[in-house]
């Protein structure tokens, strides 16, 4: 069993492990695992890496450590790091160093953690699988046959073959959580606003969470409180007014959307799974009700409608021209789309396709305006629910991972994978993934619990308890 950060963190302020030793140890482990799985797409430079190590241990010598101070960490190369590549998973930025810190590394940097590499990825966030990283699959550390699913694969096979102990990732539609469940980690998808997104790469902007892997929930939960917080660069970061919510009177009620869990396409095993962590936690004290949502159905639809849309207007600045993979064409025009085709891979064509079809004249009042209206309803309908419950729980996957290739050519099946996870990021709430089994083939299997607003002291809570039963 991997150490916790707090075991770690009194190792080394006993003595008992150095900074370096600790490091190399880490970087031993990435080396001679990595090779098959395929988590990484690099190791931050030597220079950078040893400046991290001398500034924690003077942390450890002056008293200002904290729990991450000499803990390695794995960053989604969707994370800028000034000084070092940054790929977003993608040919077009294949070159690309970062000219700045996003601010969850400045945060990082200044609790004294070590970063030290970079995890694969989709290409720009998009894909549920690892399978459209420009630079190779991942593949599942539980069995190298299967994906480990994205897009934040990478983050979460390193931490579950125990390269790291905790890693970032970004979720948009449940790019943390569904890795988490395939990879058997604990994954947590924080509330929009919480953390900032400055220095992120952006997919769907009103949509993109950066949050942590861990092999806890309690590791989770320390990486959270140093990652989260107000940020004047990020405009979408939640003021400190808002940031304040009451914290009292929980009732210990689990909300279940049983019509909603109960349908065609969820696995056996999984439903299986996730009635039996249900009576758990009924044992062990806690309620659960019957809820239901009546937009909940149409959850995808707005999703594959904003993200897209989004990511259309997102993706214009990868243009040949300002940075990033350039193919001089005969004129400007042919500079840019040849630089575009040759730069992004088929999803992220696609989804640049159906976002500008969204938003273009004749059809933005008929899609986009009414996916932002069905957007509007859910987050309502979701408020209501809460006033009678602590959490919703659900499966974080219908399905456990899948094998390499499986669903390459049918992007509605690989969609259809998200439908526990998108909801949550539709309507801005906070969710955890938290290991809850394995089938009768090994893999791992998610509990997903989803909270209101800045509520994310709930999911810790009911993810500590669950992990004790």
């Amino acid at each position: 069993m991997a150490k916790t950060l707090k075991q770690l963190n009194e190792d080394l302020k006993r003595g008992a492990i150095t900074v370096e030793a600790l490091v190399d140890s880490y970087k031993k482990t990435i080396s001679e695992k990595d090779k098959e799985i395929h988590a990484l797409l690099g190791m931050y430079s030597d220079g950078f890496v040893l400046s991290q190590i001398i500034k924690a241990k003077e942390m450890f010598a002056n008293g200002t450590a904290t729990l991450l101070t000499g803990i390695p960490v794995v960053l989604k190369d969707n994370i800028l790091v000034k000084g070092e590549i940054a790929t977003g998973g993608s040919k077009i930025l294949e070159n690309y160093v970062a000219t700045y810190d996003a601010t969850v590394v400045k945060k990082l940097k200044e609790a004294g953690a070590i970063l030290i590499g970079r995890a694969n990825m989709d290409e720009f966030a998009m894909g549920g699988s690892t399978e459209n990283s420009a630079y190779g699959v991942t593949k599942n550390p539980h069995d190298l046959s299967r994906v480990s699913g994205g897009s934040s694969g990478g983050s979460a096979a390193v931490v579950a073959y125990e390269g790291v102990t905790v890693s970032l990732g970004s979720d948009t539609g449940g790019s943390i959580r569904q890795p988490a469940s395939f990879c058997g980690v604990v994954g947590l998808k924080t509330t929009y606003g919480n953390v900032s997104r400055y220095g992120v790469m952006a997919m769907g902007s009103s949509l993109d969470q950066i949050g942590p892997f861990g092999n806890c929930v309690s590791d989770v939960e320390e990486v959270y409180k140093i990652i989260s917080g107000y940020d004047v660069m990020d405009s979408t970061s939640l003021s400190e007014e808002k940031r304040k919510v009451k914290t009292e009177n929980t009732k210990k009620i689990i909300g279940i959307p049983n019509d909603f869990i109960n349908r065609e396409g969820v696995d056996v095993e999984v439903l299986a799974n996730f009635n039996e962590s249900i009576k758990k936690l009924e044992a062990s004290g806690y309620t659960t009700k019957n809820i239901s949502i009546e937009h909940l159905e149409k959850a995808l639809s707005v999703y594959y409608i904003l993200m897209p849309a989004e990511v259309s207007s997102n993706l214009a600045r990868y243009d040949g021209i300002r940075y990033g993979l350039s193919n001089p064409g005969e004129t400007s025009i042919r500079s840019y789309f040849e630089s575009r085709t040759a730069g992004f891979g088929a999803e992220v064509r696609r989804r640049i396709l159906l976002g500008t079809y969204v938003l273009s004249s004749g059809y933005y009042d008929s899609y986009y305006n009414k996916a932002n209206i069905v957007r509007e309803m859910l987050k309502k309908e979701f408020a209501k629910v809460f006033l009678d419950v602590d959490v919703i729980a659900t499966p974080t996957s219908p399905i456990p991972a899948f094998k390499i290739g499986e669903k390459s050519n049918d992007p509605l099946a690989m969609y259809l994978a998200d439908i526990f996870t998108v909801p949550v990021n539709i309507v801005g709430v906070p969710a955890i993934s938290i290991p809850s089994g394995i089938t009768k083939n090994n893999l791992p299997l998610g509990i997903q619990f989803i909270a209101s607003h800045m509520r994310e002291d709930l999911l810790f809570t009911i993810g500590a308890d669950f992990e004790k039963l």
